[in-house]
């Protein structure tokens, strides 16, 4: 693995990058500096944010070493700050006490159209939601799910999952959604190579004005056709900017943590991004 270290950028952008030789590499992270993830390219979450998971959010389970970006999911016990036993039907504040840790990173940078990839390792158990995914940089103004989301890489449930999702609301429903989902088994892929649990992958998106096409090295894992998304207010979010989200989830989808070897651990080698030229 440690053998592409000794590339330079010249010498990369003088290669055909899978195909695409007319690309321009404009933005990537090669995680090579010890220490905190570079605050220059990344923001955190904090906190419980989503779907009742069973971690806190926080930056110090997200370090560089090695050359690799280390996300770490670990169990810990302290009072969970919220917490607030008058806020009843508030699963974020009812919690006394926070029993997990995790990070969830944002790129500072957003892209539209282009080839993303990512170069990662997951630690693919029960309990585990590791992701690479992305949201439309006008979340704050539109929410979610109008503004979009494209799931790169979702673990849970020995399977790898590819995804896209739209906004599908109604007056009645106003967080409905549209979802284009495909689920592959891990053991499709282990019947293939057997190491692959623990081999690196590399995840890849390749977007156009016409299309999102997801593949796990080179191979594709599911298409969207951007002709055929339209949010109720007839906007197309992936014609819009994006920017990239980096975590470990632990439990609820990812299920049970009862047997899970802790501390996990979610390892990226390198992210980049690349465009034509213009």
């Amino acid at each position: 693995m440690r053998h592409i270290r000794a590339v330079t950028v010249l010498s990369i952008l003088a290669l055909p990058v899978m195909g695409w030789a007319a690309e321009r590499l404009v933005w990537q992270d090669e995680f090579d500096r010890p220490g905190a993830p570079d605050p220059a390219s990344w923001t955190f979450e904090d906190g419980f944010v989503r779907n009742r998971e069973i971690q806190w959010y926080q930056p110090q389970n997200a370090t560089v070493r090695d050359g690799l970006l280390v996300i770490e999911g670990r169990r810990e016990s302290r009072p969970n700050p919220l917490y607030d036993a008058q806020k009843k039907g508030d699963w974020r504040a009812e919690r006394k006490v926070i029993e997990y840790t995790s990070a969830c990173l944002h790129s500072k940078r957003s892209w539209l159209y282009g080839r993303i990839q990512v170069r990662a390792r997951l630690q693919a158990e029960e309990g585990l939601w590791p992701a690479i995914w992305f949201l439309g940089v006008d979340r704050a103004k539109k929410g979610w799910p109008a503004c979009g989301e494209i799931d790169l890489l979702e673990y849970y449930d020995e399977s790898i999952l590819a995804n896209f999702c739209w906004s599908a609301a109604t007056p009645e429903k106003p967080y409905a959604q549209q979802w284009n989902t495909q689920k592959t088994p891990i053991a499709k892929f282990i019947a293939k190579s057997p190491t692959w649990r623990t081999d690196w992958h590399v995840w890849e998106m390749d977007w156009t004005v016409e299309r999102i096409e997801l593949r796990i090295d080179g191979e594709t894992v599911n298409v969207q056709r951007l002709d055929t998304v339209r949010n109720p207010d007839g906007t197309n979010p992936f014609q819009k900017p994006m920017f990239l989200l980096l975590n470990l989830a632990m439990g609820s989808t990812g299920g049970s943590l009862e047997k899970t070897r802790l501390p996990a651990k979610f390892e990226i080698d390198w992210v980049r991004v690349w465009q034509r030229e213009p």
